[in-house]
């Protein structure tokens, strides 16, 4: 039992390393604050760390790890006192790296994103930021196909708007 443990907790070791960055990114561009970011990454990878082995691999453990992050900062975003919060993100305020088909440089897009409605930004930024596939944003959000489709779509057209200078419903 005991090489079963070992096994066990160097796997969550290997997931951490592989995760990590990318769960305290999205983390922190749902929560909109470093502290609470690094906090959710931490209860995020210890609801991993609880439910490891009833992982079955239906989906990738990137999917799997990102919908508990999703969770998690749902979670924290419905707390009564993050209405106090300065919400307003800059890119210079985002945590280090960067995945490729993302440019986090680019400033108006970045801010742009931050101001899509929760749904939308959420697809956005799996799809685009995470580097998901359509299916895997299904499961990681437990919504449609379908559905991500439509955010996606209805997000990209928003985005255009406020790229354009366009005002957009919320």
């Amino acid at each position: 039992m005991g090489a079963e443990a070992d096994q066990r907790d160097q796997r969550f070791e290997q997931m951490v390393e592989r995760h990590q960055e990318a769960v305290k990114r999205m983390c922190f561009l749902c929560l909109c604050d470093r502290t609470l970011a690094e906090d959710a990454t931490q209860e995020t990878f210890l609801k991993a760390y609880r439910k490891l082995d009833g992982f079955r691999g239906e989906s990738s453990e990137k999917t799997w790890i990102m919908k508990i992050a999703m969770h998690t900062c749902s979670s924290m975003n419905r707390s009564g006192w993050r209405r106090f919060i300065n919400r307003r993100v800059t890119p210079d305020m985002l945590p280090e790296k960067g995945c490729a088909t993302f440019d986090e440089r680019d400033e108006d897009l970045t801010l742009a994103v931050m101001r899509l409605p929760k749904k939308m930004r959420e697809a956005i930024l799996l799809k685009y930021y995470q580097g998901l596939q359509v299916k895997e944003i299904a499961e990681a959000l437990g919504i449609s196909h379908a559905s991500v489709s439509g955010r996606l779509k209805r997000g990209r057209e928003k985005l255009k708007d406020l790229m354009e200078g366009r005002k957009i419903d919320e």
